[in-house]
């Protein structure tokens, strides 16, 4: 096992200051080393870890952290801050139950000033809380770490365009670019002098006697703005009145620390660009990055040995899907924030390139988007995580389903996903969906079902969405062609024999398959709605006139979920029968994995039955056990 004495050494960031200066490279190795080796045994971000390393100790370094404070955005580069700030010793559970999470969380440390996960937050963030420092006379600085794919999002922007004359520093983690050697030595350069007090001071100084000359001011304002435009990529963000500093190698931790030095000196908005390398330091993961952003435990020896799969997942059902649709309809267009891979567009932009556009993270964007396409008789097709759709309510609701435009969302991550914690949940979508006029939603219980409904809601002509789980489904045939579903019909899955004191399990999505198994311990009738809307009203009431009680299941938050919808179409129909409804609770879940999380809130076979047992059998006793044989 690898030794790492200088980053044994340290238990909080005041142990990081006392660290000679001239050994701080020597902590980036054993930093960068230890993560290695731990995400390897853990699984988890890799890539974006390994390129913030230097970044993490200069900014610790230099910065009297908890007091000064530093917003991650996004938070999936965290892993060292989360080493260096007292969590060294609980890595070997990050992501897990009990362990450390994979993001920034206020609860779990005063060094997560801010929780994250969704892209673009941080800027607005540090601002709040610099505003809130200069209100309360408090002395702190503020940092916000964003890296280049969350500056594409409209929010970051809002935020810079707000930020006139608060005490705040934005650091940019461009990953996007190699260093040559004339940005690694020029702009260097430039980062030092620009960020020096005495540069700053004449620059302030000038201004102030040449404000008074008029013309000679204006000339003087458009050469500095025009040779620094010439040399430095930061006109833009000077624009919206920040101090731009930079390019600076951000693998250069003593070049860091200097700039940061600086920084730290000067008053107003200040901008540092910092360019890393994802994956820097592990060969493989510089190689490609994309592969190694999100793992899975591999040897760093050997690295990533792709496994194919026993079963196909429901992205890849859904990837397969989008091609053989887009080659018999010519008007699909596949749309997607910035998740290609993660939501199973890779093969569909190979074969479709045209077709395909990834629009970055800016979810609200992808909706209007695709609004735009459907107003000129296109059929776009939106692929999307549960959680990041949520970002773009206003225009799912205002721009697509008020204009009853044919735009669909295929909804990724459905449910509960496991390591990447709350933030991630995909517990909501049934209740913000059903509530639209003109939508229609569908939960698929298994591959071939979600193929088949892909395809139902592709031909219709109103908003629709196809929400499914992460993962790999039950093992289901799927089936070949493109078949369509009877639109709000449900069916039954399994007849109850009993007589009396009969009970039926209404499903939707996945939760079939362990109320199916709970249906056996108890003889139950279970039903597979597939439609939360339109409802299968005629399948609800027979089922109630059937049975002397009935349970719903869904894997979406019970607040205003399928459930409601059960209990809304039986009070409309003026049917009164004892009901139960069962899925997420009114708490947002701790990160691990699934299966565990699912059977905590009940919703796995036993947990379904125990819950139907302890609701009805005190009626009577006994008397929703399974009779004897």
């Amino acid at each position: 096992m690898q030794s790492f004495p200088l980053l044994e050494s340290i238990e909080s960031p005041a142990d990081l200051r006392r660290v000679d200066r001239g050994e701080l490279p020597q902590l980036a190795r054993e930093l960068r080393a230890f993560l290695l080796q731990t995400v390897a045994q853990t699984g988890g971000h890799l890539s974006s870890n390994l390129g913030t390393i230097e970044l993490t100790i200069a900014l610790h370094y230099v910065f009297d952290t908890p007091r000064d404070r530093i917003v991650w955005d996004v938070g999936h580069q965290t892993y060292a801050h989360k080493i260096l700030t007292g969590r060294r010793k609980q890595m070997d559970k990050l992501r897990q139950w009990g362990g450390p999470a994979g993001f920034p969380r206020r609860s779990e440390s005063e060094y997560d000033t801010f929780g994250t996960a969704h892209s673009s937050t941080s800027i607005s963030a540090a601002l709040g809380m610099a505003t809130a420092a200069k209100l309360t006379g408090q002395s702190r600085h503020v940092v916000a770490v964003i890296g280049d794919g969350a500056m594409s999002a409209g929010m970051a922007f809002e935020a810079l365009n707000n930020a006139e004359g608060a005490n705040v520093l934005v650091v940019l983690n461009d990953n996007d670019m190699s260093i040559s050697e004339p940005v690694g030595a020029i702009n260097q350069y430039f980062a030092k002098v620009l960020s020096s007090r005495l540069y700053n001071s004449v620059r302030r100084g000038g201004k102030e006697v040449l404000a008074k000359l008029g013309p000679v001011h204006e000339l003087a304002k458009r050469a500095e703005e025009h040779m620094k435009g010439m040399v430095l990529p930061g006109t833009l963000f000077e624009e919206f009145g920040f101090n731009y500093i930079g390019p600076i190698d951000g693998h250069d931790v003593d070049a860091l620390v200097a700039t940061l030095a600086n920084v730290r000196q000067l008053k107003g908005p200040q901008f540092l660009h910092v360019v890393t390398r994802k994956g820097y330091g592990y060969a493989r993961a510089e190689e490609d990055p994309i592969l190694y952003h999100a793992v899975t435990k591999f040897d760093p020896a050997i690295g990533i040995v792709p496994k194919p799969a026993a079963k196909p997942t429901y992205t890849q059902v859904f990837g397969d899907w989008l091609c053989d649709m887009a080659a018999a309809d010519l008007r699909l267009i596949g749309i997607t924030p910035a998740m290609r891979e993660g939501s199973g567009l890779v093969r569909f932009s190979q074969a479709f390139p045209e077709r395909y556009f990834d629009v970055g993270i800016a979810e609200q964007h992808a909706v209007t988007f695709a609004a735009g396409l459907a107003c000129e008789g296109m059929k776009p097709v939106v692929a999307i995580y549960s959680t990041f759709l949520q970002r773009a309510y206003d225009q799912v609701i205002h721009d697509v389903v008020l204009q009853n435009l044919p735009v669909m969302f295929a909804i990724d991550r459905a449910g509960v996903v496991g390591a990447d914690g709350p933030t991630h949940i995909g517990a909501f979508d049934l209740t913000y969906l059903r509530c639209l006029p003109n939508t229609t939603v569908m939960a698929p219980a298994d591959e071939n079902e979600c193929r088949q409904m892909l395809t139902t809601a592709f031909r219709m002509n109103t908003p629709t969405a196809v929400r499914y789980p992460r993962g790999a489904g039950p093992g289901e045939a799927i089936g070949k062609g493109l078949p369509a579903l009877a639109v709000g019909k449900g069916e039954i899955r399994r007849e109850g024999k009993r007589r009396t004191n009969r009970i039926a399990i209404l499903t939707f999505g996945p939760m079939l398959h362990p109320a199916l198994a709970a249906a056996e311990e108890l003889d139950a009738t279970v039903a597979n709605m597939r439609f939360v809307k339109p409802l299968d009203d005629d399948l609800v009431r027979r089922l109630a006139r059937e049975h002397d009680a009935l349970v719903t299941v869904e894997e979406n938050v019970v607040a205003g979920g399928a459930g409601s919808a059960v209990a809304e179409a039986l009070a409309a129909a003026g049917i009164v029968v004892p009901i139960m409804h069962l899925g997420l609770p009114d708490a947002f879940p701790d990160h691990g994995d699934p299966a565990l999380l699912l059977a905590q809130v009940g919703l796995d076979a036993k947990g379904i039955a125990a819950s139907i047992q302890a609701r009805f059998a005190a009626r009577k006793p006994d008397a929703w056990a399974k009779p004897a044989a």
